[in-house]
């Protein structure tokens, strides 16, 4: 499986998706803002990423907003945050087979390039 989850809205995603030539190589598109993620597909994630807290982004606004820095969360608490709200999955996602890669590092990004 090929896959992408992203935000069609995100320059970051856009210049990613683009450098790496994602719509040329077979790749499924998934804008998580207007085709949420579900319960399955966030399962069939986390067990690749190996827990929900790699897969939560806490530079989300919302992050601040709900002062989730002062709590401990758990890792039902990131699973239900990432299902409630797009905005707190990490992004990119970008599936190869059996192997996931979570965000826009630069050695995340170069990961998927020797992936790839």
């Amino acid at each position: 499986m090929k896959k992408i989850y992203y935000l069609s809205t995100c320059d970051t995603c856009k210049r990613i998706i683009s450098d790496l030539g994602l719509k040329e190589k077979g790749f499924v598109f998934q804008d998580i803002k207007t085709e949420k993620i579900t319960s399955e597909q966030l399962e069939e994630i986390k067990n690749l990423a190996g827990s929900y807290e790699a897969l939560f982004s806490r530079v989300a606004r919302k992050y601040k907003e709900l002062g989730l820095s002062k709590q401990n969360l758990s890792e039902t608490d990131y699973k239900n945050y990432i299902l409630e709200e797009y905005t707190f999955l990490k992004r990119p996602v970008i599936c190869i087979e059996n192997k996931v890669f979570v965000g826009n590092t630069k050695s995340v990004i170069e990961a998927v390039k020797q992936v790839l």
